[in-house]
């Protein structure tokens, strides 16, 4: 069998089984009603944004010509790097190409053995965590101690057995779940992690712009756990700026011995060429703009607890949802795909989410709301689901999940 025929079949059985993926139109004229994007603010579109990010392409130039430890290294980059350490309420910051990149490659560095004596950390995660962090696990070639998602009395047990292990501790998790739209608790977490002196590394990439003090995210919350944490360098914060802040890339924040530590060790950072100027003048320009958007958010979670309210009235459970981002749970991938396929039917865009990015049985229509919907919108949206041939009333997530 040589490669296309291989490739061919393969295809063929995630077709069978509702798992083939594909690549879709999306026009920009059918933004206003896109429940798929993750322009959380609609910052993607911001003149100043865009302005912004021209104006520093035509000072720099379309690309930065190389790695950062090569020819990349423009002053853009820096002072950037050094306006999120503020918006993140850190001490430094270590700009990313993608989220992905920042996620499996910084934090592979964070559980290299070698920085740990050669010891192997205790990596203590969430179920549900985005599969860049998992992946992350696999290429530090660590076990993973996994907890109930959101459950901070089975980590606690989970750290409890370890508490006599002289292994380093690390929590990873995010604070904003991007399939399930829950929410961490953060400031509970935080002291759990100092009581048995571990590191924290939290996934801020649904979060920041749109939660947390001036939606700077909840890991730049203010707390004594979290402050006597940052002084140990045990509070590390990724975030990512292809969502709410409207462009792409993303950062790690951390203490400045770490960030020279993960400009030698990441390897995602070592070895890939540093965003485009246009990139980075364009998300310097929205950090500016994101903490006077408190109203903004505002409105968009008044929205988000309408929507959720509007869909159990029609019977569709939305999980744990409590924010912006509100999954409609039907069970089966098919079920996901002919519901994504009904809401296209009627004009409207959302993604079907379906294993492995999500448990067996756990497919759902992922609906992420922004600060450009509006009423005729969501209303546009609870009436076509209103209408969905396939509805089905689930009780409770245990129903969904079967």
């Amino acid at each position: 069998m040589n490669l296309n025929d291989a490739a061919a079949a393969r295809l063929d059985e995630l077709q069978a089984q509702h798992l083939k993926r594909a690549l879709m139109p999306c026009p920009v004229s059918g933004r206003a009603f896109d429940f798929s994007s993750n322009d959380y603010l609609c910052l993607s579109t911001h003149p100043e944004v865009i302005e912004a990010g021209t104006a520093m392409a035509r000072r720099c130039g379309a690309g930065a010509t190389g790695s950062r430890l090569l020819s990349g290294n423009l002053d853009c980059f820096e002072q950037l790097e050094a306006q999120i350490a503020r918006f993140k309420q850190a001490e430094a910051a270590l700009l990313y190409a993608t989220g992905y990149q920042a996620n499996s490659s910084g934090l592979a560095a964070l559980l290299d053995k070698a920085l740990w004596n050669g010891q192997e950390p205790l990596v203590f995660s969430d179920r549900l965590n985005h599969a860049s962090l998992h992946h992350a696990c696999q290429l530090a070639g660590v076990k993973q101690l996994r907890f109930r998602h959101n459950d901070v009395e089975h980590l606690t047990e989970l750290l409890n057995k370890h508490r006599g292990s002289e292994q380093a501790k690390i929590i990873v998790t995010e604070t904003v779940f991007g399939m399930e739209g829950d929410l961490l608790p953060v400031e509970e977490l935080a002291e759990l992690a100092l009581e048995h002196g571990a590191v924290v590394y939290l996934d801020e990439a649904h979060a920041t712009g749109v939660w947390g003090p001036e939606g700077r995210g909840l890991g730049a919350l203010q707390t004594k756990a979290i402050t006597a944490l940052k002084a140990l360098g045990h509070w590390v914060v990724m975030g990512t700026f292809s969502k709410a802040v409207g462009v792409s890339g993303a950062y790690l924040a951390c203490s400045p011995v770490l960030k020279q530590y993960l400009l030698n060790r990441s390897t995602g950072f070592v070895y890939s060429t540093a965003p485009s100027p246009f990139v980075v003048g364009a998300i310097g320009k929205a950090l500016e703009l994101i903490p006077a958007l408190e109203p903004d958010r505002q409105i968009l979670h008044t929205n988000a607890q309408a929507l959720r309210d509007m869909l159990h009235e029609l019977g569709f459970n939305t999980g744990l949802s409590n924010t912006h981002i509100v999954p409609v749970l039907v069970g089966e991938s098919s079920q996901a795909i002919a519901l994504r396929t009904h809401l296209a039917e009627q004009g409207i865009r959302a993604s079907a989410i379906r294993p492995p990015t999500v448990p067996p049985h756990t497919a759902r229509v992922r609906l992420a709301l922004n600060t450009g919907h509006h009423g005729l919108h969501v209303q546009a949206l609870v009436e076509a689901l209103r209408h969905w041939p396939g509805r089905k009333v689930f009780h409770s997530v245990d129903d969904a999940l079967g």
